[in-house]
Formats: C-alpha cells, structure tokens, sequence
C-alpha cells in the first residue's frame, strides 16, 4: 500500500472514534492487529482496541482527536494529537466529574493492505487527571 493510502486509513480510524462508529473500525484495523500499548484489561486485536475507544468515549461522549502533525514513511504512519472531551461517564473507575480535558498524544500506527496491524500511543493520562481533579499538581521546589 501506499503512504497516502496508509495515511487515509489513520484518517478512517480517526473519523470512526470521533463519531462513536466502532462498527466502523472493522474497514481500517486488522482483526489480529497488536496493540502495543493496551489500557489495563483490554482485550486483544481489534475487539480490544474495539473496547478500548468505546470506553473512552463513554467517558468523554463529546470526544474529539485534532490530527496536528502526520509523519509517514513505508508501512508506518506516526501523528500527534490533541485530545478534547468532557468526562460524562465514568473514566478509570472514577465517577464523572463534568469537566472538560484537553490532552497531547503520539500514536504510531504500522499497516498491511490498508489496515491496521499494530499501534504504539501515548497520552497525557497524567495531565487528563489533574485537569479533572483526581491527581493534584506537584511542585518542584
């Protein structure tokens, strides 16, 4: 496949969480795809990642990924993010707080025949809960 059909089946993936569609997912990853990096619990391949998204956005109903910078090459497509939501339901066994978050992420994803085979991510999961006052800031002084 192409780097620029690669880069559009990110762009697919992207568009399915925003929506809430995880049907949708179906299109663009791999029934056996590895996630590299799996919240606690998740199952593997695509249902895990499946679950993963449609707990966060059951989380943050209004979740929304802003794609700010793309970089390609061969197999591999790498993009940072920035995620917004406000949290609506529980996150991380944690009651919903109503409050809004807005973090930065870097995900990598490798794809074979237009599909997603294995993703790599990381967010500010520690930024997310201080913004919604489960975790207090730390000084360093």
């Amino acid at each position: 496949m192409t780097r620029e059909s690669n880069i559009a089946a990110l762009e697919r993936f992207n568009d399915a969480v925003d929506r809430g569609d995880f049907q949708a997912l179906d299109e663009v990853v791999a029934p056996g795809a590895i996630d590299h990096d799996p919240a606690p619990g998740q199952a593997p391949g695509l249902e895990g990642i499946r679950q993963f998204f449609t707990g966060l956005h059951t989380s943050f109903p209004d979740l929304k990924i802003s794609v700010e910078q793309v970089i390609a090459d061969g197999d591999y497509v790498a993009i940072a993010y920035t995620i917004t939501g406000t949290q609506q339901g529980r996150f991380l066994g944690l009651a919903p707080t109503g409050k809004h978050i807005q973090a930065r992420g870097v995900e990598i994803g490798k794809f074979a025949n237009g599909k997603l085979i294995e993703r790599w991510g990381s967010s500010d999961q520690l930024g997310i809960l201080q913004q919604l006052g489960l975790m207090s800031s730390f000084s360093t002084n």
